[in-house]
């Protein structure tokens, strides 16, 4: 069934962009009707983060995320397996470009949009260096294999096992190959340090700061957002001053660049995640 799904999501990318965005936006809407305990979880997050809107803007915006996240998952049909110069017509770099050029250590945070994948087919793609990222492996074997060899398909990219260690993930950086760092998630609490995120304590990983230090890197970002013709992937100048020996200050600074990133595309972000599912001092978690 994994393969056949799969096979599917493959057989898109030989259909033209806006079908494949009407697929999408059918299967986002059955997910938001059907997952319940899922859209519980976007709209908390909605409305911790944006305490002003009302319902319906919570509503709306979560079944918007939805939409996003389903035309995400499909358009890798045609960035992984259409023709090359199908991804090339449909990812448009924009922004600081020019920070991806040379071979400066240059370490990227890459927050979770849903059009993630698309901004690391367009910089491996399209850019002469070759980068690095860090990944955790999918527990279907099938699916980890599926998305790894995608992530691969342009030859420039190399993503490490989490699992294998950090030491040549650091010697690459120094190296000159660009590291995508994706630290916004809630994960492990021992590894994190809470800070605002909208103005609620989150669990959020300093890694960041601490690699830019450790690798002597520049920091950047790069934001993928989805538009009728594709992906618009903005890379940003490099951050001032960015890191301080202060680890717990920098994450915060992280944290509310990515709020001002959020805020031109809401329904873009990743919130079907619990982001706020560890809490300081045995605070309540609010799921």
């Amino acid at each position: 069934m994994t393969r056949f799904l799969l096979l599917l999501v493959q057989w898109t990318g030989r259909l033209p962009l806006a079908w494949v965005r009407f697929l999408g936006a059918g299967l986002g809407w059955a997910l938001y009707l059907l997952i319940a305990s899922r859209r519980r979880v976007v709209q908390t997050n909605l409305r911790l983060c944006f305490p002003q809107w009302s319902q319906a803007q919570v509503r709306r915006c979560a079944r918007q995320t939805f939409v996003y996240f389903a035309q995400a998952w499909l358009d890798r049909g045609w960035l992984w397996y259409a023709p090359a110069e199908v991804a090339l017509k449909r990812l448009k770099l924009v922004g600081a470009v020019q920070e991806l050029e040379g071979d400066a250590p240059t370490l990227i945070f890459v927050p979770h949009f849903v059009g993630m994948d698309a901004g690391w087919a367009a910089i491996t793609q399209q850019c002469r260096r070759k980068f690095t990222t860090i990944y955790a492996a999918q527990t279907n074997k099938v699916v980890d294999a599926w998305i790894l060899k995608g992530r691969k398909r342009f030859g420039s990219g190399r993503p490490f096992d989490r699992n294998t260690g950090f030491k040549p993930v650091l010697a690459a950086l120094r190296a000159g190959e660009p590291l995508c760092l994706l630290p916004d998630m809630n994960y492990e609490p021992k590894e994190s340090v809470f800070v605002p995120f909208y103005g609620v304590a989150a669990a959020t990983v300093p890694s960041l700061s601490r690699v830019a230090r450790m690798g002597r890197a520049k920091v950047i970002a790069m934001v993928a957002r989805i538009t009728p013709q594709g992906y618009e992937v903005e890379i940003t100048p490099a951050w001032p001053d960015f890191p301080t020996s202060d680890l717990v200050a920098d994450t915060a600074l992280m944290n509310l660049r990515l709020q001002s990133y959020i805020d031109r595309s809401p329904a873009q972000y990743y919130w079907v995640h619990k982001r706020f599912k560890d809490r300081p001092n045995g605070e309540p978690a609010p799921y």
